[in-house]
């Protein structure tokens, strides 16, 4: 574990840290559900301002 002492002699204890690594681009069928995902959202959220808008 790593362990530093400040100059007033309190303790800090440090997380260890990750290690770092990059992001993969999505491939061509994540892209794709990505796209339905997104429509299903906007249908759902336009339903639901029609649907406000009906009741009030």
């Amino acid at each position: 574990m790593y362990t530093t002492v400040n100059e007033e002699g309190i303790l800090n204890n440090y997380a260890t840290e990750p290690k770092m690594y990059y992001a993969q681009y999505p491939a061509i069928w994540e892209q794709r559900q990505y796209v339905l995902q997104g429509a299903v959202a906007a249908i759902f959220v336009s339903v639901l301002v029609l649907f406000a808008f009906a009741v009030s």
